[in-house]
């Protein structure tokens, strides 16, 4: 017998050959996702010179880098955020081929486009209007006893029921807010792994004060104080400015929309719920709010190291004050500092270059609470 040819359950046809990437199923999957964006067109790169928002994250990188070149007397390599236009444009821009996948018009021309251009297969950042989870007890109390809207309280299981917590959850309950009990490992996951002592409570996207109510409260106190803060990208510097604030009597905090941090989670946290009690307000264009203020009567004085007037020797103090603060890295934007009444210096014995920007806010405030005691 001539091999197996003549035997029982012989393979009558040809043996399946070794397949061939994924055949049909997942062949979209194997498509390129196109030609990568250069760096400075990425949001999420340090390198990043669009007009687009600058996320908080990439302007965390930027000063970074800034600092780091300043320690060894270098050039930052980062971009210059507004420099480089990276919108799609109307009625044309960057058009994407008509066929599967695309987005073109008849004929396969390109259809223009709205928002920031984002690289073939990548997301966009994920809108911020969403709801946060304010974490702590101090925080998470305090935003219950200031009527913050909420949705929900999870509290963990096992949880050590202090006073404040019997407190956060009697008065939960009587808000009808709903109270959810949770592993700690799924309150670890909700937070990140930020420290949340065992209670989270899901706030809707803070709202801001509108400018020109804060300033108008404001000047019915007998003596108006405001903060500014110009170019502060952390939130956590945001929520101890704030906390100092409510600590010493300002009337209203206000921020940039842009390149600036915003009430997060963080925030909140680092004001130890302070957030609830003092208005914070965005404005559109810093330079145009205290030109504003200035208008209203206010003295508008800017922290500077190299400013011309020693804090204790601040006699506007006592007025209508707004004290603008700058960021750690590089003080100061020209034109806010152009738009100061005068720029005051805090005088220290060290050769420390400079304060952290909170820090320094409330050493300010500090000193402008006791000039206003003293004057009662």
């Amino acid at each position: 017998m001539a091999g197996n040819s003549q035997r029982r359950g012989r393979r009558l046809s040809p043996k399946a050959g070794a397949p061939k990437g994924s055949g049909g199923k997942n062949k979209d999957s194997l498509a390129g996702r196109g030609k990568t964006l250069p760096a400075d067109e990425r949001p999420w790169h340090k390198a990043y010179s669009g007009t687009e928002k600058l996320p908080q994250r990439t302007a965390w990188k930027q000063d970074k880098e800034r600092r780091a070149a300043a320690e060894e007397g270098r050039a930052p390599k980062i971009g210059q955020p507004g420099s480089k236009d990276t919108t799609w444009g109307k009625g044309g821009g960057r058009g994407v081929p008509a066929g599967r996948g695309g987005a073109g018009g008849r004929g396969g021309k390109p259809i223009g486009r709205s928002g920031p251009r984002v690289a073939p297969g990548r997301k966009s950042n994920p809108a911020k209007d969403t709801p946060e989870l304010l974490v702590g007890r101090n925080p998470v109390l305090e935003a219950l006893r200031t009527q913050v809207p909420a949705t929900a309280l999870y509290t963990a299981q096992g949880i050590d029921m202090d006073d404040r917590v019997n407190e956060i959850i009697r008065t939960a309950a009587d808000r009808g807010i709903a109270i959810l009990e949770i592993s700690r490992a799924e309150l670890d996951r909700m937070t990140g792994g930020v420290l949340h002592q065992g209670v989270g409570l899901q706030v809707p996207p803070f709202a801001y004060e509108p400018f020109e109510d804060m300033m108008a409260a404001a000047l019915e106190q007998p003596a108006p104080l405001l903060v500014a803060l110009d170019g502060v990208t952390d939130p956590r510097n945001l929520g101890a400015v704030i906390r100092s604030a409510a600590a010493f009597g300002a009337h209203g905090v206000f921020v940039p929309e842009r390149r600036a941090a915003g009430i997060t989670a963080t925030a909140w946290r680092t004001s130890a719920g302070a957030a609830a009690r003092v208005p914070v307000g965005q404005v559109t264009n810093l330079t145009r709010a205290l030109k504003a203020c200035k208008d209203a009567g206010f003295m508008v004085v800017g922290l500077d190291a190299d400013g011309d007037t020693d804090l204790y020797d601040l006699e506007a103090a006592v007025g209508p004050l707004v004290v603008v603060v700058g960021s750690e890295g590089r003080g100061l934007s020209r034109l806010v500092g152009e738009t100061c009444d005068l720029t005051v210096s805090i005088p220290m014995i060290s050769e420390v270059e400079s304060l952290n920007a909170s820090v320094a806010a409330a050493v300010t405030l500090a000193e402008v609470a006791r000039r206003r005691a003293q004057e009662i």
